[in-house]
């Protein structure tokens, strides 16, 4: 346990922290002298104490995993032998020597509407630490109890979302996407109260605390702390008028984050260039990251101004998934009604979060330079990198085409017509045949329309939400007083439950012969046109064999066989919650390796979970899961 100790100590003890702003909890003094005292090397004369600290491991905090490759950003090595100190200091029951916890403040519109002054309700930052490597990495607690911001919350969070978020946060790292990273997941026998499902049945969950690593947590309604009131909602920052922090926090973000840009206008007397590079950087980054969303079907759920990386970072785990079933409409977050966040709106809100941090950074940035700025940067780089991850997707390795747009939206279309797999899809696509050696079109169809929704599985998910005497009644009103039925309800909500009642209709006259022959004669129908642009790609290289090559490693290397699924997880979760870490371990390792390598053997059960219903982890998920809420 002691060369952890050392590690962290030595890193954290060389930290410099960010600068002072409003709203910072610091410790005493005499704290951080205290623990610092407490860290020292021990006189020799007790060097002879031979530690085994057997109640650590045996009552909590309790480990329920670490991630090496994380940790590994911070110079420690993890393993069995530290597991007891790491559920010490990375539950915070115990402060490293050099943390200056601190809570940060900030604002944010939500669900598009200015909320005022939010904050770190649950996360606690520790400290920055810098790395032999020249690194700097900020640390936080996510769970640790109240912080100034809590408000009327206890700060705590619980087994199955720190679960959620750990996993998640080092699964999108493997999967290449920018995240903020989790080095550890810390539960406990101590319990809160939570209304999971907000339904008026709130039951006792473990308090469990999350270790995050991040270059910085600032985000978007960082900025929003300086916002006068607003016109909507009359709510206004509360460093409404400060300048002077908004001009000093802007500097420490492009010098900190953006050297680059600040070396480039280091002698400017004028900052407003050095300011709109910035923002110009901002936008092409949260447009990048946005369209590698879109290309692993990941729905963030919460896409507030509060979760938005200064950095162009997925920050904020609350809600989540990503897309089994093909559908663009898909909402995660089972308190978003009024679908804000689907999966096909994320890039819309993105850009509209970064209209609203054009709008916090004025008048060190002017409102319309930075409005020029995402008007003319955001939808070109969201285009041009989804379009390029697109082609790596279906293999495109040569020429580029005009006409590829079209083949990508056809292909999306055909998936949702199909009530196709998302993540199996394309992975499935890494085989299509394109060489004599390969298998037959007809064995390839098999394979990929087995990862099509069945009929039961669309009968569950086009179900009518409505009763259906309700739904006459709302039709009756839209009628007879559209200006009453504007107060109780929304012509788009009508238009999607009607869509759904026609298309259970047709479902009710179905049968799974007539929908596999459907779904075949739609693939077919696409299939054609992938395999005449595949060959005009071909056609663009000098060795047939040297483009298979390279075909066939970048579709490897850009369609995943495992992504964190809800039913993964909700696996993970259950067992965990019972005492079981074994599972959320093995996931989190599996997620290590999400992507194909050449040479791998393929099968239907690649690997089989240790829980539940024993489905591959790269299996549709079972109907149960269908109908998995997330809050």
């Amino acid at each position: 346990m002691a060369p952890l100790r050392c590690a962290l100590g030595a890193s954290l003890a060389a930290a410099l922290s960010v600068p002072s702003f409003p709203g910072r909890a610091r410790p005493s003094p005499a704290l951080g002298s205290f623990w610092a005292a407490a860290m020292e090397t021990p006189p020799r004369w007790l060097a002879g104490l031979r530690f085994d600290n057997r109640a650590l491991r045996a009552l909590p905090p309790r480990l329920v995993a670490l991630s090496e490759p994380a940790l590994a950003l911070l110079g420690l090595r993890a393993g069995a032998e530290v597991e007891a100190e790491a559920a010490l200091f990375f539950s915070g029951n115990a402060l490293l020597p050099g943390a200056e916890p601190a809570a940060h403040c900030y604002c944010g519109h939500q669900f598009g509407q200015f909320a005022g002054q939010l904050g770190d309700g649950a996360a606690m930052y520790l400290g920055e630490v810098c790395t032999a490597a020249g690194e700097r990495w900020e640390l936080q607690l996510k769970g640790a109890g109240p912080t100034p911001f809590s408000r009327q919350a206890d700060g705590r969070k619980v087994l199955r979302s720190s679960i959620r978020e750990f996993l998640c946060s080092e699964a999108m790292f493997h999967l290449g996407i920018p995240t903020t990273r989790a080095g550890a997941c810390v539960t406990s026998e101590s319990t809160v109260v939570r209304d999971v499902f907000y339904d008026g049945n709130p039951k006792y969950e473990k308090c469990t605390v999350v270790l995050r690593i991040a270059p910085t947590f600032i985000r978007f309604g960082s900025f929003e702390i300086f916002k006068p009131p607003d016109e909507h909602t009359g709510r206004a920052g509360p460093s409404v008028g400060r300048n002077d922090i908004r001009i000093q926090m802007l500097d420490y973000v492009i010098s900190s984050f953006y050297p680059e840009i600040q070396a480039v206008h280091a002698q400017d007397n004028n900052s407003v260039q050095r300011n709109a590079d910035f923002f110009r950087e901002v936008t092409r980054r949260t447009a990048r990251m946005v369209a590698e969303w879109q290309c692993v079907g990941f729905c963030h759920g919460v896409l507030n101004t509060d979760n938005m990386s200064i950095l162009g970072l997925t920050i904020d785990y609350g809600p989540f998934g990503f897309l089994d079933r093909y559908d663009p409409n898909h909402v995660c977050n089972a308190s978003d009604n009024a679908g804000r966040y689907t999966y096909n709106k994320q890039p819309e809100v993105c850009k509209w979060n970064l209209q609203k941090l054009a709008e916090a950074l004025d008048p060190e940035l002017p409102l319309a330079l930075g409005e020029a700025i995402l008007a003319e940067e955001f939808d070109m780089e969201f285009q041009r990198h989804y379009l390029q991850k697109m082609r790596r997707k279906l293999g495109l390795v040569k020429v580029q085409e005009e006409e590829d747009g079209a083949l990508v939206a056809k292909l999306l279309e055909t998936m949702h017509r199909t009530g196709a797999d998302f993540t199996n899809t394309f992975y499935e696509l890494s085989f299509f045949p394109t060489g004599p050696e390969k298998p037959s079109l007809e064995e390839f169809l098999t394979r990929l329309t087995s990862q099509c929704a069945s009929l039961e599985e669309l009968k569950l998910a086009f179900r009518p939400q409505m009763d259906p005497r309700q739904l006459s009644m709302m039709l009756m009103l839209a009628q007879s007083n559209p200006q009453l039925f504007a107060l109780i309800g929304t012509q788009a909500n009508l238009t999607k439950e009607l869509e759904r009642v026609e298309q259970q209709s047709r479902l009710e006259h179905l049968s799974p012969a007539e929908l596999h022959s459907k779904n075949t004669e739609c693939w077919v129908a696409w299939l054609q046109e992938y395999r005449a642009r595949l060959d005009k790609d071909m056609e663009g290289a000098s060795d047939t064999a040297a483009w298979q090559v390279e075909h066939t490693r970048t579709m490897y290397a850009n369609n995943p066989k495992y992504v964190l699924r809800n039913y993964i997880a909700q696996n993970a979760i259950e067992a965990a919650e019972n005492g079981d870490f074994s599972e959320v371990r093995h996931v989190l390792k599996l997620l290590e390796s999400p992507y194909h390598s050449e040479g791998e053997a393929i099968g239907p059960e690649e690997a089989a979970v240790t829980t539940g219903d024993h489905h591959s982890y790269r299996s549709r998920p079972p109907l149960w899961a269908a109908e998995l809420c997330v809050t």
